[in-house]
């Protein structure tokens, strides 16, 4: 028997750091295990080999920030089966969407000394903004081990396990301490995404919400705790959502209050 032919991916970039792709890099030796199962057509930070498309899978980084990301980013939506969006920038704008809510063009007078020179669009939005989107991965950057189970959920045809639950359930399957009810700490995990392992809880920190709004995120009972429990200034508590996922709606809502 002949052997099965390896999908084909493609990783591509916009405006982002490039963290969620070295997260991938990252990976090593588990990389070179995925390179078994999955032909990496076009990984310009990973292989100096490009294959055109069209493409079974597309991981894709960043938010849309030109005219030229709008263009590029139906042109991959066309030629891949499967459009993953990748990390904080790709899936919540990240946080140059904060100048969503400026004025683009008096702020690039400030900036440049040739404004006209600069093409951008005058919002800075995700991928989903644009085009549809199969699955994404949250957080600043990637969980890798989600990552992992996308391509492996693709190679064996079902639909991948990607939580949507709250960060506190997660902290609590972990057996770490509430750092609010024990050290009152404000702490954005009820209404944040699980993923990230609950890092910032494991050090003794509040969550900042790196992995964007879960899906029952009740915004309101937080306000209650930080703003009668902790004594946190209303401003401040709506400041809180001005940051790498600043634009998925329930995060934007509460951050145009302040």
């Amino acid at each position: 028997m002949g052997q099965t032919k390896k999908p084909k991916m493609a990783v591509w970039k916009f405006a982002s750091c490039d963290g969620c792709q070295l997260r991938l890099l990252n990976l090593e030796d588990r990389l070179l295990a995925i390179a078994e199962e999955i032909d990496f057509a076009r990984f310009p930070q990973g292989f100096r080999d490009t294959a055109q498309g069209p493409y079974d899978i597309s991981l894709v980084e960043g938010s849309i920030s030109t005219p030229q990301d709008e263009q590029l980013i139906q042109e991959i939506r066309r030629r891949s089966r499967v459009v993953v969006a990748l990390g904080a920038c790709a899936t919540g704008g990240g946080i140059q969407a904060l100048r969503n809510c400026h004025d683009t063009g008096k702020w690039k007078q400030l900036v440049y000394p040739n404004p006209s020179a600069i093409d951008i669009c005058d919002q800075s939005t995700p991928l989903s903004h644009h085009i549809h989107v199969d699955f994404e991965l949250r957080g600043c950057p990637i969980n890798p081990e989600q990552l992992i189970e996308v391509i492996a959920a693709h190679r064996h045809g079902r639909k991948p396990y990607l939580p949507t639950h709250s960060l506190c359930g997660e902290c609590k399957r972990m057996g770490y301490i509430c750092v609010t009810v024990t050290r009152r700490i404000p702490c954005m995990g009820p209404v944040t995404q699980a993923g990230c392992g609950a890092l910032c809880p494991a050090m003794g920190r509040g969550c900042y919400g790196c992995f964007g709004p879960c899906d029952t995120n009740n915004v309101q009972a937080l306000e209650k705790v930080w703003c009668q429990r902790l004594a946190v200034p209303a401003d401040e508590f709506h400041r809180a959502f001005q940051g790498i996922n600043f634009w998925p709606i329930p995060y934007r809502r509460e951050s145009e209050r302040s």
